[in-house]
């Protein structure tokens, strides 16, 4: 998956539109439309930009590590070990 189908993929679920997202990165909504049809590619600071805002990893973004991160430095153990337990929860479900 190339970067502007992960972008808008990350927007829209994000319930974002292009002008909302556009007004985050400093940008016109022109070029977030550019960025999600392949027209143009994001600068190097705009892509930590992307990054910060959607909480995933510009190598994600860009499509070298198909594995989508989340953020959960600012979560204390016991949420961090809530989480662990719902994920796993998932991959038990999705491997019976």
């Amino acid at each position: 998956m190339d970067f502007g189908t992960r972008a808008k993929k990350l927007r829209e679920n994000a319930s974002l539109t292009q002008n909302q997202l556009a007004r985050q990165l400093g940008v016109s909504a022109s070029m977030i439309s550019f960025y999600e049809l392949r027209e143009r590619a994001p600068s190097p600071d705009i892509l930590i930009k992307y990054s910060k805002i959607f909480h995933v990893t510009t190598d994600y973004l860009l499509g070298l590590n198909p594995t989508k991160t989340m953020d959960v430095s600012d979560l204390n153990e016991n949420e961090l070990y809530a989480l662990k337990i719902i994920a796993d929860t998932f991959r038990s479900e999705r491997n019976a």
